[in-house]
């Protein structure tokens, strides 16, 4: 199994936070399963636009921390699900709190993301 090399210091609540929801489709996930997309087939077609490979390494991490929980039904053929667990149902006020905030500065982001690329240097090579 692949260590890394340098160190994580998680004894801070904000590197902890971060590790848990930081990346680029965690947040996603978490949403998606609040809205019961809770089958992972579902979730993939949910995020089509993500590599489903990606999409379970991340679930396997909401999992590893404790998050969400997987539930394999013994059915024929097996039918998996995900849901949240007492941790993971606290971290939800806090998603919609990152939802909100993004919604109400969308356009302020966007205008100066376009304005700062248009204003950059080009890099001579």
């Amino acid at each position: 199994m692949y260590e890394k090399k340098i160190p994580e210091l998680l004894d801070c609540g904000l590197a902890i936070s971060v590790k848990v929801i930081g990346g680029k489709w965690k947040a996603w996930i978490i949403d998606c399963i609040k809205r019961d997309v809770k089958r992972p087939s579902a979730i993939h077609r949910e995020m089509n636009i993500v590599n489903p490979r990606i999409i379970n390494l991340h679930l396997k991490e909401l999992e590893e921390y404790g998050i969400i929980c997987k539930k394999v039904y013994a059915e024929v053929p097996a039918r998996v699900e995900y849901c949240f667990t007492p941790v993971g149902e606290s971290i939800l006020p806090v998603i919609q709190v990152l939802e909100d905030w993004g919604n109400q500065h969308r356009e302020y982001i966007q205008h100066n993301q376009a304005e700062y690329r248009e204003d950059a240097v080009p890099v001579l090579r």
